[in-house]
C-alpha cells in the first residue's frame, strides 16, 4: 500500500512518482535494514535503479533478503546493529514482487490485483456461471497473501465474504481448516455482496456535504512580470503583489502591496518611511532586507499580507473582478526572492498564492451575500 509514502524522481525533467518499503540488503555478510524506492515506471532502487527482472535476480542471491538467518548480523546504518535470534519473516521472494507488482500499479492509476479481483467478482455476481466463479477465484488467489483480508476494506469481515463466495457451496478456500463451505454460510456471503452493491451505488450518488475537494477550474501561474506602471488590462499581472495598485493603510499610502508590505516589516519608522516611496518593488525589498526586521515579524507576516491584499481589492474593484475570474483556480506565485511567498516550481511553499485564494473566497463570499459569525 502507498498511503502517505510518496515520493519522486526527475528524468529528463520529467517527475515521476514513487513511494518506498523497507527491506533487508545482505552485503558483506551483513544484512543492512534499508529501503526500496520503488517508481511507476518499473524501476526499483535499491541501493541501485534496477529493472523488475533485475530485482528478481537480487532476490534469488539473497542480496535483497527475505530470508533471515539466526545468528546473522544486522545493522540500521547509524541507528542501531544487532545479531538475529530466532527470527521470522513474513516474506518470500514470490510474495515481495507480488506485493511490488501491485505497487507499480497503483502507482500508475492501473487496477491492481485486488481491483482486478473485485471486477471479476463483479462479473460472476452478474452472470453465475462456474466459468465466472473459477476467474473470480483465480483473480483472488492472485492477491498476495498478505493483502487479502484488505481486499474488500472491511476490517470486520475480512477477506470471508470473498473466500466464501469464490469458493462456493461444498468447496474450500485457501484455509484448510475451514473445510467445505456450507450453503448457508454461501448464501451469507451473497448477501454480503448484495448489499455492498447497493452501499456503492447510493454511495456514488450522494453529494458532498461541504461541496467538491477539488478545484474544477484550471490552475493559473502569476509569472515574474516587474511592472512599473498600471495599464488598462492587466489581466492576471493585477494579481500580483508589486502590480503598481496605491494602497491606503490607516495613514499612510504605498505604490502596492508589496511596498507597504516591506515598510510595515521595518523596526525604523523613518527607514519605513523612505521604503514606502520606493520607486520599485525592488528597491523597497533591497531597503527592508538591508534594515532592522519589527520584532516577531516572522510570525505576524500572513496576518499582515492577508490584510493588505483584502485592502488591495477592496479599493481596487477592477482588480477584485480579475481575481474573482479565477473562480476556484490554484494559484500558483512565483517568487525568486522568497521560497516562503512563491511556489517555485513546487520548492517553496506559496503563500502569496494561498492568501490570493482565501481573499478570493471572502470576496465570493460578499458577492453572495454569506457572511460569517
Amino acid at each position: 500500500m502507498i498511503g502517505n509514502k510518496t515520493t519522486h524522481r526527475t528524468v529528463d525533467g520529467v517527475r515521476i512518482p514513487g513511494t518506498w518499503r523497507h527491506a533487508f540488503i545482505r552485503n558483506g555478510g551483513t544484512h543492512f535494514l534499508t529501503d526500496l524506492f520503488i517508481y511507476a515506471d518499473g524501476l526499483i532502487d535499491c541501493w541501485e535503479l534496477v529493472t523488475l527482472e533485475e530485482f528478481q535476480n537480487k532476490l534469488d542471491s539473497g542480496w535483497v533478503a527475505t530470508t533471515l538467518p539466526d545468528g546473522a548480523k544486522a545493522s540500521a546504518f547509524e541507528l542501531a546493529s544487532w545479531t538475529f535470534s530466532e527470527p521470522h519473516s513474513h516474506l518470500t521472494p514470490d510474495l515481495l514482487v507480488a506485493e511490488i507488482r501491485d505497487t507499480i500499479d497503483q502507482l500508475n492509476g492501473r487496477p491492481d490485483s485486488t481491483g482486478r479481483c473485485l471486477a471479476a467478482v463483479d462479473t460472476f455476481l452478474a452472470d453465475r456461471t462456474e466459468a465466472n466463479r473459477a476467474a473470480a477465484r483465480n483473480a483472488f488467489l492472485a492477491i498476495p497473501i498478505s493483502q487479502r483480508r484488505y481486499a474488500l476494506g472491511d476490517m470486520d469481515s475480512k477477506d470471508w465474504p470473498l473466500r466464501v463466495l469464490v469458493a462456493g457451496p461444498g468447496g474450500e478456500t485457501y484455509i484448510p481448516a475451514e473445510g467445505p463451505i456450507m450453503q448457508e454460510d454461501y448464501d451469507r456471503a451473497v448477501a454480503y455482496f448484495e448489499e455492498r452493491a447497493r452501499w456503492v451505488a447510493e454511495r456514488a450518488t450522494r453529494a458532498p456535504a461541504d461541496g467538491p475537494v477539488t478545484s474544477f477550474a484550471p490552475a493559473i501561474k502569476l509569472y515574474h512580470t516587474y511592472p512599473s506602471k498600471p495599464v488598462d488590462a492587466p489581466g492576471f499581472r493585477g494579481l500580483r503583489n508589486d502590480y503598481p495598485a496605491p494602497i491606503v493603510v490607516g495613514e499612510a499610502g504605498y505604490p502596492s502591496a508589496a511596498h507597504a508590505y516591506w515598510a510595515l516589516s521595518v523596526a525604523d519608522p523613518e527607514v519605513r518611511t523612505a521604503i514606502a516611496t520606493a520607486e520599485t518593488h525592488a528597491a523597497a525589498r533591497k531597503s527592508a532586507t538591508a534594515a532592522a526586521q519589527r520584532e516577531g515579524w516572522q510570525h505576524a507576516r500572513t496576518a499582515v499580507m492577508t490584510d493588505l491584499l483584502r485592502a488591495k481589492y477592496h479599493q481596487h474593484p477592477d482588480l477584485a473582478e480579475i481575481l474573482l475570474t479565477t473562480n476556484d483556480a490554484t494559484v500558483i506565485y512565483d517568487d525568486a526572492d522568497s521560497g516562503f511567498w512563491g511556489d517555485n516550481a513546487g520548492r517553496g511553499r506559496n503563500w502569496a498564492g494561498r492568501l490570493l485564494e482565501l481573499v478570493r473566497s471572502e470576496l465570493q463570499a460578499q458577492q453572495a451575500g454569506i457572511t460569517g459569525l
